[in-house]
């Protein structure tokens, strides 16, 4: 495949270590928003430099905003799905959907929304 394939964009982005696991752990989060804190302590084994390098990616791609309460201390910054990312969800669901009919026997999965799944 060329580089003019979207597949192969498309593909090099987003298996990106991390990058579709935070966007799972956001659309847990309460109107799919969640704090650093938050994200880096639901992604077992991240560090905090890749979290930050991920999540600038998501948001320079449009797959989530950024805002910033500078007013306290510390200053707390929240991470917020877009609707592109909310369709990235989608997409989720259907990987976890053809995981489970031909990779994975997993019940418990199989049973639950994604927005509960405890990974």
């Amino acid at each position: 495949m060329d580089d003019a394939c979207t597949v192969n964009q498309t593909v090099r982005y987003l298996t990106r270590k991390w990058m579709l696991l935070i966007i799972l752990e956001l659309y847990k989060g309460s109107a799919h928003t969640r704090r650093f804190s938050d994200l880096r302590d639901s992604l077992d084994g991240i560090t905090p430099k890749v979290l930050s390098e991920r999540l600038k990616e998501l948001e320079d791609e449009g797959i989530l905003t950024r805002n910033v309460d500078a007013t306290a201390f510390p200053v707390k910054a929240e991470y917020t799905l877009t609707e592109s990312g909310l369709e990235i969800v989608d997409v989720i669901r259907g990987i976890k959907r053809w995981a489970l009919k031909w990779k994975i026997d997993n019940i418990p999965c199989s049973e639950q929304d994604c927005k509960v799944c405890v990974l």
